[in-house]
């Protein structure tokens, strides 16, 4: 099986700006593009394959025909046919809403198949650019329903700037927005579950106020407060250097400048390489495909060995 590529899904926001097609060299046009949905088997917004023997087919219809041949034996045994990542980019022009994603547990509660765990990957970010990741001061659940109801809960968030590579890990329970002027890549479980905790105020196209999940992400929020969320690396020319390694996925980031061979051989699940900036190629033994910025490549299973040659920075993730 070949490398496989999707089209992406494009999705317009109320906060969504105009970063993601310039990056992704496509020639459409489309507003307030938020998000760029790369590989999704969510269900209604799955991913089209365009390329290769599969092309035309959706995310899910490949991994029910293929199977463990695609995610690996041991990922299709835990979770039958629904892929098990979701692969973004993200361009805020303006402030996302505050929020939390529920754990398993929580999220089967409410009638959600499961919860969401996530990192974020900063890319090139407005100077003024900032994320919001974790509790910076201990709060009640009575403390934290007070702040929302104050429209103060933002001041209970620990704030950092949203700088090139700067990386956060946001488990399930850690409270998080993503504000102004980011640009990211992002990585989840297949979820669309979202708690809504503050919204500024804002009303939709149709002039609402959109729900917020005040009583949900009450019982979602981990109230343990760290020092500093941030994810802390060195980054290495020419070798893998890990970021994120959990049950839900192990990431790593590449920084190439000289040819690279990566070896699967051993690694019982699909691999998706996110392109975050430059160009090269990317070859199996009997395929070859341009590899640069804005791409991203799903790796089947059955993939031994991948050579990447170029100048190009990546992130590679796994289950």
């Amino acid at each position: 099986m070949q490398p496989i590529t999707f089209e992406p899904l494009l999705k317009s926001t109320i906060w969504g700006g105009d970063k993601i097609i310039p990056f992704k060299h496509l020639s459409r046009r489309q507003a307030q593009v938020g998000e760029s949905w790369e590989i999704s088997g969510v269900p209604g917004h799955e991913t089209v394959v365009k390329n290769g023997p599969f092309r035309g087919m959706t995310l899910n219809e490949v991994v029910s025909q293929e199977k463990g041949r695609l995610v690996g034996e041991d990922n299709y045994r835990r979770f039958g046919n629904e892929f098990p990542l979701l692969i973004k980019f993200i361009d805020a022009h303006a402030d996302l809403s505050i929020q939390v994603h529920p754990n398993d547990e929580v999220a089967v509660r409410h009638g959600a198949p499961h919860g969401k765990t996530e990192m974020w990957f900063i890319m090139p970010s407005e100077q003024d650019a900032v994320v919001y990741s974790g509790l910076k001061d201990t709060l009640t659940p009575e403390q934290y329903r007070q702040m929302v109801a104050e429209d103060t809960i933002t001041e209970a968030i620990a704030k950092y700037p949203a700088k090139e590579g700067d990386v956060f890990f946001l488990p399930a329970g850690r409270i998080h927005a993503i504000g102004a002027g980011c640009f990211l890549a992002e990585i989840q479980q297949t979820s669309d579950v979202t708690y809504r905790i503050y919204d500024y105020g804002r009303r939709d196209s149709e002039g609402k106020l959109r729900e917020l999940h005040t009583e949900k992400a009450a019982e979602s929020i981990d109230y343990h407060v760290e020092t500093d969320y941030r994810t802390h690396y060195v980054t290495k020319r020419n070798r893998g250097v890990s970021l994120v390694h959990c049950q839900h996925f192990t990431t790593a980031l590449y920084d190439l400048d000289e040819p690279m061979t990566l070896d699967y051989s051993e690694l019982d699940s699909f691999v998706v390489l996110i392109a975050l900036s430059g160009k090269g190629t990317l070859s199996t033994d009997d395929y070859e495909q341009p590899f640069a910025m804005g791409d991203t490549v799903l790796l089947p299973a059955t993939t031994k060995q991948v050579h990447i040659n170029g100048t190009v920075k990546f992130l590679e993730t796994y289950v």
